[in-house]
C-alpha cells in the first residue's frame, strides 16, 4: 500500500509540475498575443491618421458645425443645471429649517419632560411625607383608642363599684 501511495504521490507531483509548465506557457502566449494586438492597434492608428489627412478639411467644417450645436446645447444644459441647483438649494433650505424646527421641538419636549419628572418627584416626596404623617396619626389614634377603652373599662369598674357601694349603703 505504501508503495502504491508513494507511486501515486510521484505521479501527482509530475502532473503538478506539468500543469505549472503549461500555465507558464499560457502566460507567455498571452503576453505575446497582447504585444501582437498592441502592434496591430498601432498600425490601425497610423492608417487612420494617414487617411484622416485626406479628409481633414471636410471634417473641420463638420466639426465647426458640431461645435456650434454643442455650444448651443451646452447653454441649454447650463440653464437646466441652474434650475436644478436652485431647486436643490430651496429643498436644502426647507430641509434645514425643518431640521431646526424639529430640534427646537425636541428641546422643548425634553424640557417639558424634565419639568414633569421634577413634578412627579415632588409629588412622590409629598405623598411619602403624607403617608408618614397618616401612619403617625393612625398610630396616635390607635393609642388614644386603647387609652379610651382602658378609661371606659375603668369607668365601668368604678361605676359597678359605685353601684355596689350604693346598694351597700
Amino acid at each position: 500500500m505504501e508503495a502504491d501511495f508513494s507511486e501515486m504521490r510521484n505521479e501527482l507531483q509530475s502532473r503538478d509540475s506539468l500543469w505549472r509548465r503549461i500555465q507558464l506557457e499560457c502566460q507567455e502566449l498571452h503576453t505575446e498575443l497582447l504585444k501582437i494586438k498592441e502592434y496591430k492597434d498601432m498600425q490601425e492608428i497610423q492608417i487612420k491618421h494617414q487617411s484622416s489627412h485626406v479628409q481633414l478639411p471636410e471634417q473641420v467644417g463638420n466639426k465647426d458645425t458640431e461645435l456650434l450645436l454643442f455650444a448651443e446645447s451646452q447653454g441649454h444644459q447650463e440653464e437646466e443645471l441652474n434650475k436644478i441647483r436652485n431647486h436643490v438649494y430651496r429643498e436644502e433650505q426647507s430641509h434645514l429649517s425643518e431640521q431646526e424646527r424639529m430640534k427646537t421641538e425636541i428641546s422643548d419636549l425634553t424640557e417639558e419632560l424634565h419639568q414633569k419628572k421634577i413634578t412627579i418627584a415632588t409629588i412622590m416626596a409629598k405623598a411619602s411625607l403624607l403617608e408618614r404623617q397618616l401612619k403617625m396619626e393612625l398610630e396616635t389614634k390607635h393609642k388614644l383608642r386603647a387609652k379610651q377603652q382602658l378609661l371606659e373599662f375603668h369607668y365601668q369598674v368604678i361605676k359597678s363599684e359605685n353601684t355596689h357601694l350604693k346598694e351597700i349603703l
